[in-house]
């Protein structure tokens, strides 16, 4: 049966690169798609008509049952470092990039189809998705982007009609991803693999092209390169670490080169406070834990560092020099970037030595004493900084969280005295306290609570009102309050899941 074809105003630069980059081939179709969310916000950001897209011929095109005109697509090839092996082809095992399209302010954006059946990458997968990690990446990504972190974002969610055999049977889905780039760490390394230097240049002038104008016009444009993706990266994870977020799969191959957060598999937020939480049902050795992102990121940018070698100088030491020195800066530039975010949500505007150890000693006695991490920081917005003779009063909104509560109260008397030095009133603090301090998180219960709805009863109302609440996620927004509350000890999401 042929379907209505939507013309959409494609311009693909990737297709463009040789052959050797992917592999080209159309979406499989499915059997009965259905529309389940559209991004209507997205979608008129990219310039697109949301009648359009969510028109029967729309609705085929997310599905992958017919392609737009002006499309080309297809599957990247890419390899990359998983948990700390080197695997020397992965690629897109389930995911066909559609093309590119320019949004009303002239950024390029790729448009790519998950779950969209078999390709050349698929290594006897069967290429699909199931609905609960399609809902989980729309949820996530979706809060990431309102919380304004660099974000792959979710455009749309078919129902495919079909059964996907995971644990068990599940409801297939297709996600709609939209993303500055997703060309990876992983990308780089599957050609110095396969020793293919002239693929290399062409990938890096493609990257420094699209990403990194600026690197082009410097005196060595592909240090450049490092140098810049090392800023965008340490700026990404220290705002990980900032919201408390756990990304699960920290492998090269999940790694943006744009440094935007990509690939929600095993993803969570944290509600209690620990630096050693893992979620990830396939992280044994808590290698991507939350304590350890930052120092995996400078790990991944090394390899990338390693497959930009053969392009720097003849001399090895030379560019071995040249890159370690890049690398080395990465350490700094994610300590000023963390510091700064730390400070602002300490309602702190003025560098002074010592804000890192009064942060740490907060966080410190957080995970002593068990204490929910969004919530401990939104109610410092909440608490006045003038010296009062009730503590225990004044700290309430805080100190209760805490197993023992003299703990915090104790460390408030040192964040008083520091914001004494500060020329702000209260109300101004906490004005801006509540701007970096989200009130609401997708916290794992609620998407969990979400998923189930969806999968067992196909019930997407918690699903649409996760995902409403989410979207202003520093409103306090007070007849949603229930989902800024942690979970009851039945409740807690111990194991988060890769869902391929």
């Amino acid at each position: 049966m042929r379907h209505a074809m939507l013309e959409l105003p494609f311009d693909n630069s990737y297709a463009r690169l040789p052959t050797r980059f992917f592999a080209r081939l159309n979406p499989t179709p499915v059997a009965a798609p259905r529309l389940i969310k559209l991004n209507v916000q997205l979608a008129r950001q990219l310039g697109l008509n949301p009648d359009l897209l969510s028109s029967p011929e729309g609705v085929n095109m997310f599905a992958g049952n017919s392609v737009p005109q002006g499309a080309e697509p297809l599957a990247m090839a890419y390899a990359g470092h998983q948990f700390g092996v080197w695997v020397p082809q992965l690629g897109d095992g389930r995911a066909i990039l559609l093309g590119e399209i320019l949004d009303q302010h002239g950024v390029r954006f790729d448009i790519q189809l998950k779950g969209a059946g078999p390709t050349p990458f698929s290594r006897r997968g069967d290429g699909r998705a199931w609905l609960g990690p399609v809902l989980r990446e729309y949820i996530v990504s979706e809060a990431m982007a309102a919380l304004g972190v660099p974000t792959t974002r979710a455009l749309a969610v078919i129902s495919s009609g079909e059964v996907i055999r995971r644990e068990g049977l599940m409801p297939g889905a297709v996600l709609t991803r939209v993303a500055r780039s997703h060309i990876r760490i992983g990308t780089f390394q599957f050609f110095v693999a396969r020793q293919d230097m002239d693929a290399l240049r062409q990938l890096a002038d493609y990257v420094i092209a699209r990403y990194y104008p600026k690197a082009a016009s410097a005196q060595a444009p592909y240090l450049a390169l490092l140098d810049a993706v090392v800023d965008r990266q340490a700026e990404l994870v220290a705002r990980w670490q900032l919201i408390g977020f756990i990304h699960g799969v920290m492998n090269t191959d999940n790694m943006s080169i744009a440094g935007e957060s990509i690939d929600y598999g095993p993803c969570a937020f944290m509600d209690t406070y620990h630096p050693e939480t893992v979620f990830s049902s396939i992280d044994q050795m808590g290698r991507y834990a939350y304590q350890n992102q930052p120092h995996i990121a400078q790990w991944n940018l090394t390899c990338l560092a390693q497959s930009l070698l053969p392009l720097i100088n003849e001399d090895e030491q030379v560019a071995i020099n040249r890159l370690q020195a890049i690398i080395d800066s990465y350490s700094n530039r994610f300590e000023h970037a963390y510091l700064g975010g730390m400070r602002k949500k300490l309602g702190l505007s003025k560098e002074r030595d010592g804000d890192l150890a009064l942060a740490q000693d907060l966080l410190e006695r957080m995970a002593e004493n068990k204490a929910d991490f969004t919530l401990t920081f939104r109610g410092l917005g909440k608490l006045p900084v003038k010296a009062i003779t009730d503590h225990t009063k004044a700290n309430r909104p805080v100190r209760d969280l805490f197993d023992n509560p003299s703990a915090f109260d104790t460390w408030a008397v040192a964040w008083r005295q520091r914001l004494a030095l500060e020329a702000s009133d209260d109300h101004e603090r906490q004005a801006a306290m509540n701007t970096v301090n989200p009130a609401f998180i997708p916290r794992n219960h609620r998407v969990e609570e979400a998923i189930r709805a969806a999968v067992e009863e196909e019930n997407f109302e918690p699903f649409e009102k996760l995902v409403t609440v989410l979207a202003n996620p520093y409103n306090d927004q007070p007849i949603y309050s229930i989902y800024a509350t942690p979970p009851r000890p039945e409740e807690i999401v111990q194991k988060t899941f890769c869902g391929t």
